[in-house]
């Protein structure tokens, strides 16, 4: 699935706060953050001329802004091309997050349980603004979607681990979200309809578990229960993803669903003293 395919004329939104720029905002800092996003699936090497288009920022700019990143090693320059690449070191900030990551280490030895014992994926995931990320991931015997990795976003309205988290957060946050989300659907069983999903996050918050049959991926059931903080609020989703061609929603929900309270609940019970979302 490519749920993150974009054109490569789009523009970056700028990394700006929602609220007033304070005078401790660094602008050069975000601007060069705007160039390394630039740099998204489709846009693997690209010239001058493309990152400033992409990126939103002029030329002048965009030309020091790429050295300072190539002399600092995080951006290359493709052999006898005039265009430009991410670097390895890149995957530093991803390191750092996972190594330092309270909740990662807590529920990865539940993740690795249920993997080994049932054969399935089972993931982590995260909410960040209307989007959920995937923050560690266990594949099992039968991957459904191979695209799927540690940093893959989806939105969190049309995923069973989102609409899991959401569960647990205010009706005012959750219709933020929702007024968020574009209802683009991912498939053609994708469920856009704004009360209809609405109902869909309190009635999970009812049965304490979400399942989600292709509406994210094709050929995909995910069920999916919420981590919480010590104040009851949804931060993350434990998720089991299987294949239509071997599970029903009924076996799901029969079978898997005991699994994702589980483990959600025992990782919520244990104390996250760094955590904050």
């Amino acid at each position: 699935m490519s749920e993150h395919a974009r054109s490569t004329g789009r523009k970056i939104k700028a990394a700006e706060p929602e609220t007033p720029r304070s005078s401790l905002f660094v602008g050069s800092t975000a601007k060069a953050f705007q160039v390394l996003h630039a740099f998204d699936g489709p846009n693997r090497h690209m010239t001058l001329v493309d990152i400033a288009r992409t990126s939103g920022l002029d030329r002048s700019a965009t030309q020091r802004l790429v050295h300072t990143l190539e002399v600092l090693g995080y951006l290359y320059r493709v052999p006898d091309t005039r265009s430009y690449g991410l670097t390895t070191k890149v995957l530093q900030f991803s390191y750092n997050y996972v190594r330092a990551n309270e909740l990662i280490d807590k529920a990865s030895p539940y993740l690795l349980d249920i993997s080994r014992r049932l054969g399935e994926t089972t993931n982590l995931l995260e909410l960040d603004g209307h989007e959920i990320v995937f923050v560690a991931r266990f594949p099992g015997q039968h991957l459904v979607n191979i695209d799927i990795v540690v940093g893959a976003r989806l939105p969190a309205m049309f995923t069973a681990a989102g609409i899991a988290i959401l569960s647990r957060l205010s009706d005012e946050r959750v219709r933020e979200i929702l007024a968020q989300t574009r209802l683009d659907p991912l498939t053609h069983y994708t469920e856009t309809d704004p009360d209809k999903l609405l109902e869909r996050v309190r009635k999970v918050a009812r049965r304490g578990y979400a399942v989600i049959e292709n509406e994210t991926v094709l050929g995909d059931i995910s069920v999916a229960a919420p981590v919480t903080d010590h104040g009851g609020m949804g931060v993350a989703a434990i998720n089991i993803s299987v294949p239509t061609s071997r599970w029903s929603r009924e076996k799901v929900e029969a079978e898997l669903a005991q699994h994702v309270q589980v483990a959600a609940t025992s990782i919520s019970k244990s104390r996250l003293s760094g955590y904050q979302r």
